[in-house]
């Protein structure tokens, strides 16, 4: 699919309503969470680090399934309309990377969380966690799932194209230890947000692979018929 990119004329248009949104989210959301912020320190500042703990666990996960996300994107050539491809296969990395080096942040911070401490051994051996060793252990296998696929990155013309796409979906294995860490030793998993984002991400994530599957079905259909399939459209 051909770059065409946004209409130049409604660029003013679309930053104003970014600022706006993101205006409308901050003015809604800052004084709140200042106050939270405020309070849980002045009332009891041992919870820190498990306060630090979850939000980089959470964004780890937003950034994990924004890079498969958006790598089924590039696959499916949805993006190409509006953006470079080199563009928006270096935000794909750079996705995978926040995503892991928050998951290492996350892991880490265990060590310093007082009501269930963790060694460096629980840490990073998986099963010798002391509090949900299976859930724990899912979360461990993606983080470094996510490391060989980061790793792929850098050694991608060293091992082939073939090579690097076939590593590549390890991603969507990480993706699934990610969810399902989240779900069974996440403290906070039970709450209705955190099912919200958890199956708004997965939901996500299925969808566009199985269209994946399909269009990469049909257009090897159409290769041996002599026909065209015509690409996806942003």
């Amino acid at each position: 699919m051909k770059f065409r990119g946004l209409d130049p004329r409604t660029r003013f248009i679309r930053w104003g309503l970014f600022a706006i949104a993101v205006g409308l989210v901050l003015g809604a959301t800052a004084p709140t969470a200042i106050h939270a912020v405020a309070t849980t320190w002045a009332s009891n500042r041992s919870i820190l680090p498990w306060v630090v703990e979850r939000m980089a666990g959470f964004l780890a996960y937003f950034a994990l399934a924004g890079s498969v996300v958006y790598g089924l994107l590039l696959s499916t050539k949805i993006l190409d309309a509006i953006a470079h491809r080199p563009i928006t296969f270096n935000l794909h990395q750079d996705l995978a990377g926040i995503g892991l080096a928050l998951a290492a942040v996350h892991g880490m911070l265990m060590s310093l969380d007082k009501t269930m401490p963790f060694s460096l051994t629980q840490i990073l051996v998986p099963g010798l966690a002391p509090y949900a060793p299976l859930g724990v252990a899912a979360g461990q296998i993606a983080l470094y799932l996510m490391a060989i696929v980061m790793a792929s990155f850098y050694v991608r013309r060293t091992i082939g194209q073939r090579t690097w796409r076939i590593l590549h979906y390890l991603s969507f294995f990480a993706f699934l230890g990610a969810t399902a860490h989240g779900v069974a030793a996440g403290s906070d998993s039970g709450s209705a947000w955190a099912w919200g984002i958890y199956v708004t991400a997965t939901v996500a994530v299925v969808f566009l692979l199985t269209y994946r599957i399909a269009f990469s079905v049909a257009t090897r259909r159409a290769r041996r018929t002599g026909s065209t399939v015509a690409p996806a459209r942003g």
